[in-house]
């Protein structure tokens, strides 16, 4: 009985405790005497009426969302890393006086000396593929790329050591791997097919946001075909609002299959902080790199061997070209890839394999994306027509497209437009041809002594008026050798004569 009333006094004890706690908790507060706050209660009723019929199309989209993070945040990891950098280390002491509070003054000892820092991050990563023991998780470049010690952390707790396989700054692209007994629980996430994916789209975002890991988002596709050159990145990218923050990087976009679609990769904003605009690299952009990394520890690019620039309608007009899409090859490397299948500098490039290019943004990457040994069909326009190639792609090494004494002409041909005239203060109206602008050092152009605004009205003593005329003029597949007329503060020079090999 002494037992019953303790357990008794005890639970009224609690009782009490709990309905004073709940009394402090949702009484009414007057702020500053201007108004009252009520503190949220919890009901036992629905606070809106639903019917039973919309109400089930509410659950079934809750099941679905369910269903989909079950399936996919087991193949969700999160990746800790740890990187040393040294940096230059300095004395307070160096610039004073020999002996200062006792401390000798080391001169220039102390002077370029070098410290290791240890810097750790943390990042996102999705299972990608298992073979025997070895897993591999996709991740970024900027998350593990750098990285000397890498950590993989598992939804359901489990911890390995992870391996760097390949890595890969142009497309911001990482492959890790870490070694796993064959019972353990290990989930590979299921690829989709971006290139299906489209505005609009119900899509999660997963990862470990600001640390909190096996986190899930649900936006919509906002965009696709976002270009990433602001960020130095040759991918285009799936714009979604589901939010993703620092720590995001490298997680799967998924669609509601539970499909990877793309892996999460960066955000604009003011604040850092999510605003509803972040951006996925599409999985099918990534999908070769993955066996690249795991052939070779890398990606092996194509090369075309052209400088590609964008260009304006008025442009496009000058050049012969107005209301296409495409890219523009404003200059040639010569012995380049593009060289020897009889691409020319001038040439607007409006298709690749059959596929119509909108950008040089967009021929980049497909030329990219290329291997090396592939023969290759292009379709440009040239002086008003179309022309078909077929051009044997190579390698891209680091020293590809580095020698501007290759870089034909080697400078940016210009419209001569009313307002440059007026900048250059061109009065005759005789004058007619194209302006020259950012000549490039060691190239032909600047052998021949051609300097940005200078006119040419010539090539090989054949005058020209516009774009257009001037690459026709300067196909080195017609010529040995080119000179220029310059006009140039009311002079007309001729250049000297540069030869072809």
């Amino acid at each position: 009985m002494k037992k019953i009333t303790k357990s008794v006094l005890g639970v009224a004890a609690v009782g009490a405790l709990a309905f004073s706690f709940f009394s402090l908790s949702c009484h009414r507060v007057e702020v500053r005497g201007t108004a009252d706050t009520a503190f949220a209660e919890t009901s036992k009723s629905s606070a809106v009426a639903i019917s039973r019929n919309d109400l089930s199309v509410l659950e079934a989209l809750q099941s679905s969302f369910r269903a989909i993070s079950s399936g996919v945040l087991p193949s969700v990891v999160e990746i800790d890393v740890t990187e040393k950098t040294t940096y230059s280390a300095t004395s307070p002491f160096d610039d004073l006086p020999f002996f200062f509070f006792g401390i000798p003054n080391q001169g220039d000892s102390n002077k370029g000396r070098t410290r290791e820092r240890i810097q750790q991050g943390l990042g996102s990563g999705v299972i990608v593929r298992r073979t025997g023991n070895t897993v591999y998780v996709l991740t970024n470049n900027h998350v593990a790329g750098k990285a000397d010690s890498i950590k993989v952390k598992l939804n359901d707790g489990q911890e390995f050591d992870g391996k760097l396989v390949g890595a890969d700054a142009r497309q911001d692209i990482a492959l890790v791997s870490f070694e796993a007994q064959s019972d353990s629980n290990i989930v590979v996430a299921a690829l989709g097919n971006s290139d299906e994916v489209q505005t609009g789209d119900i899509c999660l975002a997963m990862g470990a946001p600001l640390g909190y890991s096996q986190s899930v988002t649900q936006g919509i596709v906002s965009a696709t075909g976002r270009s990433g050159t602001q960020i130095g990145n040759m991918n285009d990218f799936i714009q979604t609002d589901a939010a993703i923050n620092q720590g995001n990087s490298g997680g799967p976009l998924v669609n509601i299959y539970g499909e990877v679609i793309g892996i999460n990769t960066w955000i604009a904003s003011n604040s850092g902080g999510s605003v509803g605009l972040g951006f996925s690299i599409p999985i099918n952009s990534i999908k070769t790199a993955i066996d690249s990394f795991i052939a070779n520890g890398k990606i092996t690019y194509g090369w075309l061997g052209v400088s590609l620039s964008d260009i304006t309608e008025k442009y496009k007009e000058n050049l012969g070209v107005k209301g296409k899409h495409g890219a523009f090859a404003s200059q040639l490397i010569i012995d380049s890839p593009a060289h020897k299948g009889g691409l020319q500098a001038g040439d607007f490039i409006i298709e690749l394999n059959g596929k119509k290019m909108k950008s040089q943004a967009e021929l980049m990457r497909e030329v990219g994306y290329l291997p090396a040994g592939k023969i290759a069909e292009f379709k440009v326009i040239r002086n008003g027509k179309e022309v078909s190639l077929k051009i044997k792609i190579e390698e891209r090494s680091k020293d590809s497209g580095n020698d501007n004494s290759k870089l034909w002409p080697g400078f940016i041909a210009s419209p001569l437009s009313d307002d440059l005239r007026e900048e250059l203060k061109i009065t005759d109206s005789k004058v007619k041809g194209i302006v020259v602008s950012n000549v490039f050092e060691k190239s032909p152009a600047a052998a021949l002594r051609i300097q940005a605004g200078d006119v040419i009205t010539a090539v090989n003593d054949k005058k020209i008026s516009s774009v257009e005329e001037f690459y026709s003029a300067i196909d080195i597949s017609k010529n040995s050798e080119i000179w220029f007329d310059v006009y140039n503060e009311g002079h007309i020079i001729s250049t000297g004569h540069y030869k072809f090999n």
